[in-house]
């Protein structure tokens, strides 16, 4: 086993570089017959970054993290992995990652303990006394078997396993799908603690809250298109004015005109949007006949809700479809 963890370790550490480009499309494309699955997506993924996928069911997540893994043979474009192209060399590039799907099957006769020990052995980068260490932080009854577990139960036992792999990439398909609000925050750490390591993380879920919490940059799907990619650092520094005001809409000055979005809701109020610093506006803002005000982070649902206003991501776990955790290495 010795060898092994050594040619895994090898794979973690030449990845260490910030700023590395370690994952790029270039107008990946999948069509089946007319329909289009994936259309025209190029990105790149920077070495230690925590990159989301955000979007409802069928905007193409599920799709993309195929052709990343080889899967699929695109229909035009490309992805590689360390400079290491996803579908030729499928191989070559999962020796850099592992793989939580979001559809999977695990072993139904194993004990967890078992199903943790199976996937430590049957690849290089495997490391069962360190998955034990994730089954216990993730709270696992490993004397179980996993037909006697619940599907949260079965989902943690599939992470336990994903992230106890030594590669450079974790490749994450709705992580969190049946967890609890606890184990939730369970598993944002351990992400955080991943990229510590100098891991890049693929973060893909359709829950609002937890892309905002875990991500450094998320793209937002529609339809098989990327139509944005917030950085999340910036949108932090942004925020929302909404004020209800006695008399047409203001006119921004000149000097903040570039910067300010001014448009009138459903009740009538004023909502102001900009990345600005708050002092000046706020100056602009007192010479106004303003009534009542209200200042808050702009947040990901504004963005999220500028592309997706008819079919948005839900807010909390519960909304997600309930399916049987797995996992493929």
């Amino acid at each position: 086993t010795r060898p092994r963890r050594a040619c895994a370790r090898s794979h973690l550490s030449s990845l260490r570089e910030p700023g590395r480009v370690l994952i790029e499309t270039h107008q990946l494309t999948k069509r089946y017959g007319d329909f289009c699955a994936l259309e025209d997506v190029s990105l790149h993924v920077a070495q230690g970054e925590v990159f989301g996928l955000l979007g409802p069911n069928g905007a193409g997540k599920t799709t993309l993290l195929r052709l990343l893994l080889g899967f699929l043979r695109p229909t035009a474009g490309h992805a590689t992995i360390d400079g290491v192209d996803c579908y030729h060399h499928s191989v070559e590039a999962h020796r850099r990652l592992a793989y939580l799907p979001g559809d999977a099957r695990l072993f139904r006769r194993m004990r967890g303990d078992e199903t943790l020990k199976f996937f430590a052995e049957i690849r290089p980068a495997g490391d069962y006394a360190r998955s034990l260490q994730f089954a216990k932080r993730l709270d696992l009854d490993l004397r179980r078997r996993a037909s006697q577990m619940s599907t949260g139960m079965r989902q943690k036992l599939a992470l336990a396993a994903t992230l106890a792999a030594r590669v450079p990439l974790l490749i994450l398909d709705e992580p969190t799908s049946n967890l609890d609000p606890t184990m939730r925050s369970v598993v944002a750490k351990l992400v955080r603690e991943a990229q510590a390591e100098g891991r890049t993380i693929v973060f893909s879920s359709h829950v609002m809250s937890e892309v905002e919490e875990i991500c450094d940059r998320v793209v937002i799907m529609r339809h098989g298109h990327v139509v944005h990619t917030q950085a999340m650092s910036e949108l932090r520094r942004q925020h929302r004015i909404t004020a209800q005001l006695r008399g047409p809409l203001p006119i921004a000055p000149a000097e903040f005109q570039d910067s300010l979005s001014i448009s009138q809701n459903e009740f009538g109020e004023v909502v102001i949007e900009t990345p600005l610093p708050l002092a000046p506006l706020l100056g602009w803002l007192s010479k106004l006949p303003v009534e009542e005000v209200r200042i808050e982070p702009l947040g990901l649902r504004a963005i999220y809700d500028r592309h997706h206003a008819e079919d948005p991501a839900t807010d909390s776990a519960t909304d997600s479809a309930t399916v049987e955790a797995t996992i493929e290495q």
